[in-house]
């Protein structure tokens, strides 16, 4: 990306208008808690805690000079009461309906709500089981051919702005967690892609069909599960030669987010780590997904990849090269959206005497997820306004595998990814970025 193509302060383009929000899997649970906390706040039901957009802030200049603005304020993100939204799904369900199946908010906020949910109806959605075995598709695009699927998630968009008066739009990944899929030849290059859909390549996943269709609209796309999507050099290009924002891939959630929490201070303070193992057990539909080998292979991959990355075992080898690192996820139905986690972490310090460390995390898998949907729909539309495409890795805050340039390795310490993304805003604001260095507070 060059730098000219990089729009500052004065010319970052306005946030007038709607900016219509499009999910696949709209009427998942993390979809319907977005939508209807959304629509909460808006009516002033409740807080949007956990959204960095909403809440937070960023610290400019020196510490001194006590300016400590909203992240909204500062940058000028879309207001929540200029949201739309819409979406695709493989039940008909209107979104009322499939907040209450889903069973992560209490019936008395959805039935205050439900004026407003059902009026909200997915479109057909692309579904193709040997994707998601586990899943029967019963409200699904009668189209076969994967060109025909494009232009018919292209009118559904196009029909959504039409009748709502949309001016601007991002598409987030809300679906199911996809067969794991190594990258193949089709996904090499544009030309070969586009081959691929003429030809219903069957590695075209129906992800990489709503990416396709997403980005060569100008939409910014927003991978949400560890599916292979827009990670691959094709949609990479056309991310480029459209000019539009991308990124992923699966939301930082629950257990991973502790571990990019708890392992970066372990590694701050050169402790050694031996083993780390993860279980989960949770009952929503995600799970039911990952309950098939080929979906869970994807969610693993995802799972397993941080801790090498923040630990670095090359640079450490004493305290981290035999670390034995195992996660499992189980299919329990009582718990519903309700998921718990347990990590059982074997660490030694001083002359290599063992400690331990428990953790049961007992959290929401939805609740967490929604303001990550919520931020990442207005970080992206911001990155597009001011003129960034292609990955957004200063976005990495919020996913397991964030997305990163080729030669280069991801960043996975969260206060890292926390610093990168402000300084990010910082830059394009045309405000000093934040060392933390400090001698000229300490240096007469």
């Amino acid at each position: 990306m060059k730098e000219k193509n990089i729009r500052k302060k004065e010319n970052i383009l306005s946030t007038n208008g709607k900016l219509g929000v499009l999910l696949p899997g709209i009427g998942g649970a993390v979809s319907t808690t977005f939508i209807a906390g959304v629509e909460a706040v808006r009516r002033g039901w409740g807080s949007p805690i956990g959204s960095l957009t909403q809440q937070g802030t960023i610290r400019l200049g020196k510490r001194d000079e006590n300016r400590v603005p909203e992240i909204k304020e500062f940058i000028g993100l879309a207001s929540l009461d200029n949201l739309e939204f819409a979406g695709w799904d493989i039940y008909e369900d209107n979104l009322y309906q499939a907040a209450l199946k889903a069973n992560v908010l209490k019936e008395g906020l959805l039935e205050k709500l439900r004026d407003f949910l059902e009026t909200l109806r997915p479109y057909p959605a692309v579904f193709n089981q040997n994707y998601v075995r586990n899943l029967d598709g019963n409200y699904v695009k009668s189209e076969e051919a994967h060109i025909d699927l494009v232009e018919a998630i292209k009118e559904d968009i196009s029909n959504f702005k039409q009748k709502n008066q949309i001016d601007r739009c991002v598409m987030v990944w809300c679906g199911s967690t996809e067969a794991y899929l190594a990258p193949q030849e089709v996904h090499q290059s544009l030309k070969n892609f586009r081959e691929g859909l003429e030809q219903n390549d069957p590695n075209i996943a129906p992800s990489m069909l709503y990416a396709y269709a997403a980005i060569s609209s100008g939409i910014p796309y927003i991978n949400g599960a560890p599916n292979l999507t827009i990670d691959i050099p094709a949609l990479l290009e056309l991310s480029k030669e459209h000019e539009v924002p991308i990124m992923g891939k699966d939301f930082k959630t629950g257990q991973t987010l502790l571990k990019t929490i708890i392992a970066p201070g372990l590694k701050a303070r050169l402790l050694g780590l031996k083993g780390w193992y993860s279980t989960n057990i949770l009952g929503n539909r995600d799970a039911i997904v990952l309950d098939d080998p080929g979906s869970y292979r994807t969610k693993k991959e995802s799972k397993l990849s941080p801790l090498t990355y923040i630990l670095q075992p090359h640079i450490y080898p004493k305290l981290y090269e035999k670390l034995y690192h195992k996660v499992t996820i189980n299919y329990y139905p009582p718990r519903g959206d309700d998921k718990e986690s347990w990590d059982c972490i074997d660490i030694f310090g001083w002359l290599g005497y063992p400690m331990h460390i428990k953790i049961d995390f007992l959290c929401k898998d939805s609740i967490l997820a929604a303001p990550l949907v919520l931020d990442l729909a207005l970080f992206m539309d911001f990155a597009q306004r001011a003129g960034l495409y292609g990955i957004q890795e200063w976005l990495s805050f919020y996913f397991k595998s964030p997305m990163y340039k080729e030669g280069l390795y991801p960043e996975h310490d969260l206060f890292i990814q926390l610093m990168k993304l402000k300084n990010t805003l910082r830059y394009l604001m045309g405000e000093e970025q934040i060392t933390h260095l400090g001698m000229d507070y300490y240096i007469e």
